[in-house]
């Protein structure tokens, strides 16, 4: 019997299957973790939903779980970010149900996380909680059967803890992103990059020279602040937290308020999690020819219908993932219609990166179905031992050997007579 699937063109799939394959080259933990669970098979008959960015990385960590063992569903978790060879790839390689396809509407969206769901999932995993949320606010027969969920970044760990601390949260969630293999490396060197990536490939302007405008200063905001900087960029930083703009201005960026930096600004790029970062006032002050792009999850860091209602006319697409705004006589271009811009006009993270997410993705599948009877429901973060055994692991594949402590070290640190 075929695959159930959605993809936009099966006939894609032998070209998906090679960029599958380079992927892999660059993903050295997820293969040992991979040849591991073929073994075990730790997750031997585990259904689960799994709504991830369809991108040839998340295709190395589909095919982990299944060699484990798990009968899984693979969904887009943004209507950008689908590389539709590799979509098919895994339905005709694989024999993985996708239901994902690059530029698919809103609609076609929501019907693939029905399709998710339809499943009947045991355990979730999701990039940025709308498996969870849809469960919870219109899927609640499913409850009964779900041990756990993943979530794999910053912007769905914030949907979880509001939930949890509302009391709605019904099964325990592992928090991928806050693991330190995850959120030190991926957000700040993965978002960093292929940010800059997305910006470029979509208008293909020198950086060197212009004044980009950041917003946050969170571990991802970093790491597009400092690649933007080694790019020849004057960066400015934006933040509300005190401490995290301490940090901004002991860096060396200049860190003032949105609307001070409005002005000023020649490209503009959110990274907060939070809505309307950048709204109806800023675009009014900002010069002409100013771009502005998101790399946070959701497309509601810039106040696109407010954009809309100021511009003479519907936008105007100058270049693929390009928009142009006529904004009393100024030109403003928004990027990848305000979603996520290294994953709209690029392809989002090396996957060297994503070993290391995905590994932590693995673990916490293995880890939750071992341990979800002994969580309530809440957010929890994988173990510290689990963590450092992927960095173990990260810095043998790359041929990097670190120090051990001997008996007498070992046994200084865990006293407290000797000294000064």
């Amino acid at each position: 019997m075929p695959t159930e699937h959605d993809v936009k063109d099966l006939s894609l799939a032998e070209g998906g299957r090679f960029r599958i394959n380079w992927a892999e080259l660059e993903m050295p933990v997820l293969r040992a973790i991979r040849e591991r669970f073929e073994r075990e098979k730790p997750l031997k008959g585990l259904r689960v939903s799994a709504c991830l960015h369809v991108t040839t990385e998340t295709a190395n960590l589909v095919k982990t779980l299944a060699a484990g063992g798990a009968d899984i569903v693979l969904v887009a978790s943004n209507p950008l970010s689908t590389q539709d060879d590799v979509a098919a790839s895994l339905v005709l390689h694989d024999e993985i149900p996708v239901y994902a396809i690059k530029g698919e509407d809103r609609e076609t969206y929501f019907n693939h996380i029905t399709a998710a769901l339809d499943h009947k999932p045991q355990m979730t995993m999701d990039d940025g909680c709308d498996l969870v949320s849809e469960i919870h606010k219109n899927r609640r027969e499913l409850l009964e059967h779900i041990v756990g969920g993943t979530e794999e970044t910053t912007t769905g760990v914030i949907r979880l803890r509001a939930m949890a601390k509302d009391g709605a949260l019904m099964f325990p969630v592992l928090a991928v992103n806050d693991s330190n293999t995850k959120h030190l490396f991926d957000n700040r060197y993965g978002t960093g990059q292929s940010t800059i990536d997305g910006i470029v490939r979509a208008t293909n302007i020198l950086l060197a020279g212009r004044t980009i405008v950041v917003a946050g200063y969170g571990w991802c905001s970093r790491g597009i602040a400092s690649r933007a900087h080694g790019m020849g960029a004057n960066v400015i930083v934006t933040e509300i937290d005190p401490l995290r703009a301490l940090e901004a201005v002991m860096d060396g960026y200049r860190v003032m308020p949105m609307e001070q930096a409005a002005p000023v600004g020649d490209i503009f790029i959110t990274a907060t999690g939070d809505i309307n970062v950048l709204d109806v006032h800023h675009f009014a002050a900002m010069k002409n020819g100013a771009i502005m792009c998101n790399s946070g999850h959701f497309n509601v860091e810039i106040n696109l219908d407010g954009l809309r209602a100021m511009s003479a006319g519907e936008p105007r697409l100058v270049r693929p993932f390009v928009e142009e705004y006529v904004v009393k006589g100024k030109l403003l271009y928004v990027l990848g219609e305000g979603r996520l811009i290294n994953l709209a006009a690029a392809e989002g993270h090396p996957a060297s990166v994503m070993d290391m997410s995905f590994a932590n993705q693995a673990l916490a599948a293995e880890y939750m179905l071992k341990n979800a009877a002994n969580l309530k429901p809440d957010v929890y973060v994988i173990p510290e031992d689990v963590d450092k055994e992927i960095a173990r692991l990260k810095l043998e594949a790359m041929g990097v050997r670190i120090d051990t402590l001997t008996a007498q070290q070992e046994h200084y640190l865990n006293q407290w007579q000797e000294g000064t």
